[in-house]
């Protein structure tokens, strides 16, 4: 028996839709606030309206795609914002695929850094700034929470289960962009120098896919971060947006 026949055949990774963290979040960079406002548990947060706008999207995408190339079955993240993205998706799309929820999907735990911009954490815990400074993205653990590497351990665990029991299918993952970027790592059998290198020079936008195919020896990557399926929405919205600012 191959490998490659052994595992699924292809991972299409997406990270969920934007959601009201991330708009909580980006508001308080801008106004250079030391606390994200956000009432929910990270793992109870929404979508906003862009959000599942975006996931909407996706599911069209989806259901565009040759038959040879759809998902199917479904692997997520329990948290609100990966499991709407994805009912929301596949509702789009008008599919019904297993969708299989899995706690070792989920996003990366901050500790007692949850909710803090980079202006917070210095505030707040200034000697714990300069531990993440000094140890890094992979081997900070800040207390409470997860380094990178804790990420990684649950994800190999995970990676096994899904590729026994979806071997030789095309997987849809759902999750969370540092969770696209782990999977990256240990997939792709990545240093943490080359993983680090992919992080600072690209983000993992929101709904953006990531597609991995199966192969002798491994994983290919395909694309990465691929946004290709928002253009319609984007230019909707950028539209809508001149309209308003010209009270057109």
């Amino acid at each position: 028996m191959t490998a490659s026949a052994t595992a699924p055949t292809s991972l299409v990774l997406v990270r969920h839709g934007e959601s009201v963290g991330n708009v909580a979040a980006t508001r308080a960079e801008r106004e250079g606030a030391l606390v994200v406002d956000v009432a929910t548990r990270d793992a109870d947060t929404p979508l906003s309206e862009r959000g599942r706008e975006q996931a909407a999207a996706l599911g069209a995408w989806l259901a565009a795609l040759p038959p040879d190339e759809r998902p199917e079955v479904v692997w997520c993240s329990p948290y609100v914002r990966t499991l709407e993205t994805a009912r929301i998706a596949l509702d789009a799309a008008g599919t019904d695929l297993p969708l299989r929820q899995d706690e070792r999907l989920r996003d990366r735990e901050l500790g007692i850094l949850d909710r803090l911009t980079w202006r917070g954490v210095l505030d707040r815990y200034p000697e714990e700034a300069e531990r993440r400074r000094h140890l890094g993205k992979m081997y900070h653990r800040p207390p409470g929470g997860e380094s990178w590497a804790d990420v990684a351990l649950r994800l190999r665990a995970a990676l096994g289960d899904l590729q026994r029991r979806d071997a030789g299918r095309r997987v849809l993952v759902v999750v969370h962009d540092a969770v696209v970027m782990l999977l990256r790592y240990v997939l792709e059998e990545l240093t943490e120098d080359e993983i680090m290198t992919v992080a600072r020079e690209q983000s993992v936008r929101n709904v953006s896919v990531t597609r991995l195919d199966r192969v002798q020896d491994g994983w290919r990557l395909v694309v990465f971060d691929d946004v290709s399926h928002l253009a319609a929405l984007d230019a909707a919205i950028t539209e809508h947006e001149g309209t308003a600012d010209t009270g057109g």
